[in-house]
């Protein structure tokens, strides 16, 4: 189905992205792969072509985009080639971005948002916590007062971009009496006494997004380092979290529907008692039900772009796609899996890391479960 919601810009957008992609990604895949990380050539890159500056104001570097088509065509381009160095990317460039914009102190912007444009610092968020999950108003790590600033305490875990990133925005209780309410977030930069990054996390899949738990032993930041209000942090959670689930949601389906392409391509090809796979009833079947799931969830999803677009996309509805996606995504990628057979489940071909891939995203950004929670308590349950 054509797709109607972008612009001759976006499609030349588009096509600087792939062009990127094609030059500086594909060919060193292998050994970010193998690295467990995206090296720093790559991001600088990205800066230099403008990705990573989407939400940020032109006087600090960036392009200040306002029209999420952009951001969409970023996600959507870096999924097919790699969801693991979407996740990177987005990470900062998506989500981290908004805080530091939207919350950070004039002296702040001025003295990260530069270097954070251009990819020369890599940023990260730190709000999950071992024991913690999805709960994040359970979460330990503290700030006090202290002197001119903050004295942050405690650790998190499953940190993407946590054992490269130089900026980390990171949740901490600053009054544990007021539960929810009493989180506030900082900046802690690399290089704080006190900040330290644990081994690189051994994951299922997205090899190469660097994943790391990070240690606050007494680190000390300034007091320019609060973002927004103190006791705030949990609001301001809230309120960009939907950017953060759409951006998911973009993702999920752009990495799902690479995988149905593929699968397509493979099933023409591949020969079985004497004709194409593909030929055969129950593939093909198999193969018209994936394409129906994936035209539909894109309809849903171009609405949700233009809503975030028009401010009126809601919380709700990014809890319906980040659910939705990520659980097509799954099913459309094993049932791509299992028309390769035996092949599908070895990992040089790309159809088994794409199924590998897809599983955190029924976890991450808020698991499946609470994302129908939050889509429940809606309908006044």
């Amino acid at each position: 189905m054509q797709r109607t919601i972008f612009e001759p810009e976006h499609d030349e957008f588009r096509s600087a992205v792939a062009t990127y992609l094609e030059r500086s990604i594909t060919p060193q895949l292998e050994r970010y792969i193998d690295d467990r990380l995206i090296d720093r050539a790559a991001w600088e890159e990205a800066g230099k072509q403008g990705f990573l500056g989407l939400e940020v104001p032109e006087q600090y570097g960036g392009s200040f985009a306002q029209d999420y088509r952009f951001n969409t065509i970023v996600t959507e381009e870096m999924s097919k080639v790699s969801v693991g160095f979407n996740s990177s990317l987005q990470i900062h460039a998506d989500i981290v971005a908004p805080y530091l914009v939207d919350l950070g102190t004039d002296e702040l912007k001025n003295r990260l948002l530069p270097d954070f444009s251009l990819g020369l610092k890599t940023a990260g968020i730190a709000m999950t916590e071992a024991g913690g999950g999805t709960d994040l108003a359970a979460l330990k790590t503290t700030a006090v007062p202290d002197g001119d600033g903050w004295r942050i305490n405690g650790s998190k875990t499953f940190i993407t971009n946590g054992y490269t990133a130089d900026i980390i925005v990171v949740a901490a209780r600053t009054s544990p009496e007021k539960g929810a309410r009493g989180i506030s977030l900082f900046v802690v930069e690399a290089g704080m006494p006190g900040f330290e990054r644990g081994r690189k996390l051994d994951k299922a899949g997205q090899h190469e997004a660097d994943t790391a738990e990070l240690f606050f032993n007494d680190v000390h930041v300034p007091a320019e380092n609060l973002l927004g209000e103190v006791d705030s942090g949990f609001i301001y959670m809230m309120e960009r979290l939907p950017q953060e689930r759409i951006g998911c949601a973009s993702s999920n389906l752009a990495h799902a529907k690479q995988a149905f392409m593929e699968t397509v391509h493979y099933a023409k090809e591949r020969q079985a008692f004497g004709k194409p796979i593909g030929s055969f009833q129950h593939l093909k079947f198999t193969l018209a039900e994936q394409a129906t799931k994936l035209d539909v969830t894109q309809a849903f999803m171009d609405q949700c772009v233009m809503a975030k677009i028009d401010g009126t996309f809601t919380a709700t509805d990014a809890a319906k796609a980040k659910w939705w996606t990520s659980q097509i995504q799954n099913e459309v990628i094993d049932a791509c899996l299992q028309i390769f057979g035996g092949y599908g489940y070895m990992n040089e071909y790309r159809i088994a890391r794409a199924w590998q891939d897809a599983r955190v995203t029924k976890i991450w950004a808020g698991s499946n479960e609470i994302m129908k929670e939050l889509i429940g308590r809606d309908l006044g349950l």
